[in-house]
């Protein structure tokens, strides 16, 4: 079977979201474009990762241009989006790994994300190329940190972390390591 790719050329929304309680959340990324709509799933530490790496990239970009360029140095604030993920989510598949980059020529960040697969195989260069699901979001700088922004909201929305290990505390605590197996209370 063929794979899918999933193109979104500067889409009308691309997020991070999550559905479930904190300590049993799933993640997704979704993008819309009209009427077409997916979600992938993936984890969280990729949520991240993706979003430190994308803000550190346009960092990177309005460094080297001397602030003489498209990107934003923060998110503007019209782009904020507070809302939840659209329904119905249907997981197309479940993230494996990702790739970003800087299209020059159109200023746009670009990053694909391709579905998991048993031989864990660097995906290609060139998405449609992959012998695996993909899906490929374009954006512009603006709405690049509008991504980061969101992204790392969602992630901090989980549990808090224990002061001691910063491992996740639970609403009845968690057996810190740092305690010498005692429960430690949140």
């Amino acid at each position: 079977m063929a794979a899918q790719v999933y193109r979104f050329d500067q889409p009308e929304r691309f997020i991070a979201g999550t559905v479930g309680r904190p300590g049993e959340r799933s993640f997704f990324l979704q993008a819309r474009d009209g009427t077409k709509l997916i979600s992938v799933l993936l984890e969280k530490e990729q949520v991240s990762v993706l979003a430190e790496r994308v803000d550190d990239m346009l960092d990177e970009i309005l460094r080297r241009a001397g602030g003489l360029t498209s990107v934003p140095a923060v998110a503007p604030p019209e782009l904020d989006d507070l809302d939840p993920l659209e329904q119905p989510i249907v997981e197309e598949f479940r993230v494996g790994a990702m790739t970003l980059r800087w299209d020059t020529e159109d200023e746009q960040v670009v990053v694909a994300a391709y579905a998991v697969v048993e031989d864990d195989t660097e995906p290609p260069d060139d998405p449609d190329e992959s012998d695996r699901d993909v899906m490929v979001v374009r954006l512009s700088g603006a709405e690049a940190r509008a991504f980061v922004k969101r992204a790392q909201a969602v992630v901090a929305a989980g549990r808090p972390p224990c002061p001691l290990c910063s491992l996740p505390l639970d609403p009845s605590g968690h057996v810190c390591p740092r305690q010498n197996g005692y429960r430690r209370r949140g």
